[in-house]
């Protein structure tokens, strides 16, 4: 009973976390449509951000339902303890990630300590899966390979935000004195950017979707 419904804690990671982004991917094109009055795109956008914090809180509880799956299931070799230590610190950077959202982005210190902790997720999962490929810490197959996979969805979320940060000088200028063909080049720009990255972040989800049902050891 209790593996099951971490089975399916885990599958709707997956489902809330593409599902999320297609929404956030569709509404973006509203964003970026110069036919739409700026109240229109402004709201496309509101959307947009409030829909993206599906994807991005089940980026972070991705880790603790699966080291719990995996624990529960014997697939690796810890203690009962660890699963829960990593429950108690996913939820505690979730807290972090909503509240920088709910200051729309602001936040100073939470903003900082989030993106610190992204970036250290990235190493943590590379080595991690790194380590379990080359036999340094014994873990089946497909575990190493989705803590890599996983590694590569952050690392695309942080490129994203970097990618995204020409957007806001260009916004706050169309909200003030409107849209102009150069806000409109810039907004298109970035976006555009953003999705190749985004739909390269959904093809990583996929193969880790897919090593969790094909499971190789």
């Amino acid at each position: 009973m209790i593996v099951a419904l971490l089975t399916l804690l885990h599958v709707l990671i997956l489902v809330y976390w593409l599902g999320g982004d297609l929404g956030a991917f569709y509404t973006s094109g509203f964003m970026t449509d110069p036919r739409r009055t700026v109240p229109e795109r402004m709201m496309a956008l509101k959307i947009l951000n409030n829909i993206d914090m599906a994807p991005r809180t089940t980026l972070i509880m991705a880790y603790p339902t699966g080291i719990t799956l995996a624990w529960a299931k014997g697939w690796v070799d810890i203690s009962g303890t660890w699963p829960a230590i990593a429950a108690v610190l996913f939820l505690g950077w979730l807290a972090i990630a909503w509240a920088v959202h709910l200051q729309h982005g602001g936040g100073g210190m939470l903003k900082r300590i989030d993106l610190g902790i992204r970036y250290l997720c990235v190493t943590a999962f590379a080595l991690g899966g790194i380590a379990g490929l080359t036999g340094l810490r014994e873990m089946p197959l497909f575990i190493a390979l989705k803590l890599c996979l996983l590694a590569g969805c952050v690392a695309l979320g942080l490129i994203v935000r970097w990618q995204l940060v020409p957007l806001f000088g260009a916004i706050r200028e169309m909200a003030g004195t409107g849209p102009t063909p150069e806000t409109d080049a810039t907004i298109r720009r970035v976006n555009n950017g953003a999705r190749v990255s985004v739909l390269t972040l959904w093809v990583f989800v996929t193969l880790a979707a897919f090593l969790g049902i094909w499971q190789p050891v």
